[in-house]
């Protein structure tokens, strides 16, 4: 997309994100829909299943509008930077967009710093997540809104932040990660 263009489109994002907040309706305790996408890890394409990230322990499944967009650029750089911590938790983190697997792939090593896999999310899982961005806008069709949601390694949703301002989703994923370890 041409600067002024994107700039054109991030300007209205960011004005009809005023206007509008974002939601998610999966509830806390809410059994987290199992799906299997393709996902990106250091530029390679693999196929990612949540049930087989879950045998692993807690996943912090975030979900954001589009690669290489200002905010998304911004969390993604701050999930990178405190990948380390989340791991030394238990958990893995896992970015989800609409977005086509290959832009994702560069996505994973330019931003991401092949910390963390970013996937694929398709209509079903946009839909089984409640995650569809409710905006006027028809340049915003189809993509997702900012929804971060931490998945116990049962498959259970133990919690959720939902904004659209990417700054707290980061800090408040990871204090649920080191809640729910210290209930174990």
């Amino acid at each position: 997309m041409k600067t002024k263009a994107w700039i054109a489109a991030a300007s209205a994002l960011a004005g009809l994100i005023i206007a509008s907040g974002a939601h998610a309706a999966l509830a806390v305790g809410a059994k987290a829909p199992d799906f299997e996408t393709r996902g990106a890890l250091g530029g390679k394409i693999f196929n990612l299943k949540l049930s087989t990230q879950l045998k692993k322990g807690p996943v912090v499944l975030y979900f954001f509008p589009a690669a290489f967009t200002p905010g998304c650029t911004a969390e993604a750089k701050e999930f990178a930077d405190m990948s380390d911590e989340f791991k030394a938790h238990g958990a893995t983190v896992i970015g989800m967009s609409a977005d086509p697997v290959d832009k994702l792939a560069q996505f994973s090593t330019e931003v991401c710093r092949n910390k963390f896999a970013v996937a694929s999310a398709g209509p079903a899982v946009i839909s089984g997540y409640d995650v569809a961005l409710k905006l006027p806008d028809p340049r915003f069709a189809g993509k997702t809104d900012r929804t971060s949601y931490v998945i116990s390694k049962a498959g259970n949703i133990v919690y959720v932040h939902s904004a659209l301002d990417y700054r707290e989703h980061v800090k408040n994923t990871l204090a649920a990660v080191k809640s729910l370890e210290a209930k174990k």
